[in-house]
């Protein structure tokens, strides 16, 4: 497994965009680690591609090493980031040591995600770095405070709010957070963020001018043919693919053409 924040620093230091990608199992883990993709991201994001669920909160620390395992073994060529799940970390700072300790202890990832920037936050930050744990912060929208938020809305959008954000960044890259994700906020703040602290910003509906991106792999595969958010670019269609396939698969048994001579076994 790559160091993550050696090569997240390689890459700020001489200015390349970083691409990060969401990942959950096995099988595309072992696709993705055959691209040149720099980052996977086993995300809570899993709470609603995966488990179908409306929001990242039922999301266990159980199943977020279940699937950081998996992508682990398939893609060991890439650096792996694990989000902690709500309620693994907000309780106390000892049960946010005791989470990320296990998800290092029992997946290989590279670090753990945190969302939000309160002092507790940013004192967890501190702790984890000198504990050893390398600490990726979000800002913006912070999927696990999705009622506190309003739902999922653009952030940042006043003045107040803006300078707290640009504020905040600073406080967690100072607490030791190695990289920021910033999630739905306007370009222009993306920008002055990104500007402002000397780690890498990763973003998502950030703009352009973050240090690199980060989308769902189900999103950017086209896997999802509902989802439609401004910041989204498909970059596949494979639930077209997906569908041809089985329908195909389905005439084909149904014809009886499937399975042919080419696919059965002989006696001899």
């Amino acid at each position: 497994m790559k160091n993550i924040i050696l090569q997240y620093k390689k890459k700020y230091d001489a200015g390349d965009p970083i691409s990060v990608i969401t990942c959950y199992d096995y099988t595309f883990a072992t696709l993705f680690n055959r691209t040149e993709v720099d980052c996977l991201l086993v995300g809570d994001s899993l709470g609603m591609v995966i488990q179908g669920n409306h929001s990242t909160l039922p999301v266990t620390l159980d199943e977020i090493i279940y699937h950081t395992k998996a992508v682990c073994k398939g893609a060991p060529d890439k650096t792996i980031v694990a989000d902690l799940p709500f309620l693994s970390y907000q309780t106390s700072i000892e049960d946010g040591i005791r989470s990320a300790g296990r998800v290092l202890k029992e997946t290989n990832a590279s670090c753990v995600k945190l969302e939000g920037d309160s002092d507790f936050i940013i004192e967890l930050t501190k702790r984890m770095t000198e504990s050893g744990i390398p600490v990726f912060a979000h800002l913006g929208l912070t999927p696990q405070s999705v009622h506190t938020l309003g739902g999922h809305r653009v952030q940042g959008k006043t003045e107040a709010a803006r300078s707290k954000m640009v504020r905040k960044s600073r406080e967690l890259a100072e607490a030791g957070a190695f990289a920021l994700l910033l999630e739905m906020v306007p370009e222009s703040l993306g920008k002055e963020i990104t500007e402002s602290i000397r780690i890498p910003t990763i973003g998502i509906g950030a703009g352009k001018y973050t240090s690199g991106q980060v989308l769902v792999m189900q999103d950017l595969l086209g896997l999802n043919e509902d989802f439609h958010p401004k910041f989204l670019k498909k970059f596949g269609n494979l639930s077209g693919a997906v569908k041809d396939a089985v329908n195909l698969y389905h005439r084909e048994v149904t014809k009886r053409e499937y399975p042919s001579d080419a696919h059965v076994f002989s006696d001899t």
